[in-house]
């Protein structure tokens, strides 16, 4: 039973998502899949935490969105998600919440935090921090960077980082209570988003500005992560040829994953 109600669930939301052209197709049918896992395999927990960060994320996509257009046109994530931008954010913990299916552990659950916080701290912090008056900095040497430039982060970007984490964080515990999981310390599961999602959130801007693929725009000169821009194919310029954005995105989960469970553990939530 819970495997249809996860099924008939995920299929609600992928295909409003999908209408909404939030989601292309193959995002739509991965999307399915993924929830149907996370509520058969586990329980509200699982699926309420994904859930969190999908409407979240997806709602503030669309925030001022004409004020994100331009910069939108060299990021590889946009959004309008495909299988594989879905698998890179909720993939990972769609492998946890199986492992804890077979094999229970808290281990798995704060891992879960970890990764989620992350994907959401990143999210909400290249929404959020695109917004941001004021130009983003190197996360390397704090440089001034044009605007959407892999690896920049902003104050108002890592603000919204630390509010996704701390979201991400109360509602794990919220649905935690709700699918009665004993768990008492709030305030210890704030503090595995929040510190997880930021550790998750800044590998992510350190591995853009370092080893990511990255392209030139031949007419624009711009450093961008797609391989068209300004109507015509880019160069490569920089990083390692198989480090694309997906593999930058489920990179920096495992190590918010890392960082919650040493968190979690010694927090002993």
């Amino acid at each position: 039973m819970d495997w249809m109600i996860g099924a008939a669930c995920a299929s609600l939301v992928a295909g409003a998502a999908y209408a909404k052209k939030s989601l292309t197709l193959s995002g739509c049918l991965a999307a399915i899949l993924m929830g149907t896992i996370y509520y058969g395999a586990g329980n509200l927990f699982w699926f309420g935490t994904l859930l969190l960060f999908f409407i979240t994320s997806t709602l503030l996509s669309r925030f001022r969105k004409d004020r994100k257009r331009e910069m939108e046109k060299s990021y590889a994530k946009t959004g309008n998600r495909d299988a594989g931008q879905v698998m890179a954010n909720g993939g990972m913990g769609m492998l946890l919440c199986l492992a804890n299916w077979l094999i229970p552990h808290p281990a798995w659950m704060y891992a879960f935090i970890g990764v989620m916080a992350t994907v959401t701290s990143d999210t909400w912090a290249t929404e959020i921090g695109s917004l941001s008056r004021k130009p983003p900095r190197s996360v390397l040497n704090l440089k001034v960077l044009t605007p959407g430039a892999s690896g920049g982060v902003s104050f108002l970007g890592s603000f919204a980082a630390a509010l996704g984490g701390i979201v991400i964080g109360l509602g794990a515990f919220v649905f935690a209570q709700i699918s009665g999981l004993e768990q008492d310390s709030w305030l210890g599961w704030t503090l595995v988003g929040l510190i997880g999602g930021l550790a998750g959130a800044f590998a992510d801007s350190y591995l853009g500005a370092t080893i990511q693929n990255m392209y030139r725009c031949k007419v624009c000169g711009r450093e961008v992560e797609v391989h068209d821009h300004c109507g015509q194919p880019t160069v490569s310029a920089r990083g390692w040829s198989w480090m694309s954005n997906d593999v930058v995105n489920v990179l920096s989960s495992v190590i918010g994953a890392c960082i919650a469970i040493g968190l979690g553990s010694i927090l002993a939530l």
